[in-house]
């Protein structure tokens, strides 16, 4: 399988493409509206041809590039089937699968940070793209969205440890650097999740965290823009 991490530095968000080598079928998971160019320059570079852009969740800091990606190259759009977004070709739920080429991404539904929160895996559990549920030794804010700090406990500890521990962990942001993690890693190192954090102890972290709002949910951008696929931005 081609894999590649792209990155948007205001943001710190991670893209991630992932395509079958032989049949050239690609996805783009997380697109940033700001990237499209980047993204199809690669695609084109690459012989590749886009059959899904995916989300992991309705995002607040970012828009996502997925309503023009579909506009420039037909792909499909796949959003959480909770998060009542009509512009998405696919409402995606638990199992959901996306197929590309011999290759298949499948959904586990991992509300927490927020209601729309999808992990999805690979078909062989070698990569887990986690969304804000599970970062590098962390985990996202709980306090906005229809977020649940027991919810987001519940979702990592039996969606996501469950995994095999040589998993990889690759996380829709990290600001400090790091690319990826693994599955036994976060279960043994992650200070708010791993360890033998309870599900008190880990509400208790999250509800003293006191983080501001990202800038783009303030002016009400982000969100409102994802739920039409971020076709709504000029």
């Amino acid at each position: 399988m081609l894999f590649r991490q792209l990155f948007d530095r205001e943001t710190c968000t991670y893209t991630y493409l992932l395509a079958d080598r032989a049949t050239r079928d690609a996805v783009l998971i997380d697109s940033v509206i700001e990237h499209v160019d980047r993204d199809l320059q690669l695609l084109a570079e690459l012989g590749l041809r886009l059959a899904y852009a995916v989300e992991t969740h309705v995002h607040a800091d970012h828009v996502t590039g997925a309503g023009t990606l579909r506009e420039r190259t037909g792909c499909h759009t796949v959003v959480s089937r909770h998060a009542g977004a009509a512009c998405a070709d696919r409402q995606a739920g638990e199992g959901s699968l996306v197929p590309f080429g011999r290759h298949v991404l499948e959904a586990r539904e991992t509300p927490g940070h927020t209601s729309t929160c999808i992990s999805w895996i690979t078909e062989d559990r070698a990569y887990a793209f986690t969304g804000d549920t599970l970062l590098v030794r962390g985990c996202g804010r709980t306090d906005f969205q229809q977020g649940s700090a027991p919810a987001l406990y519940e979702s990592v500890h039996t969606k996501l440890f469950t995994l095999p521990e040589d998993c990889r962990v690759q996380p829709a942001h990290d600001y400090q650097g790091r690319t990826y993690s693994t599955i036994g890693e976060e279960i043994r190192f992650n200070p708010r999740l791993g360890g033998d954090k309870s599900v008190r102890d880990f509400v208790e972290i999250m509800g003293a965290l006191n983080l501001a709002q990202p800038k783009k949910i303030a002016i009400a951008i982000a969100v409102a823009a994802n739920l039409s696929c971020g076709i709504a931005v000029a």
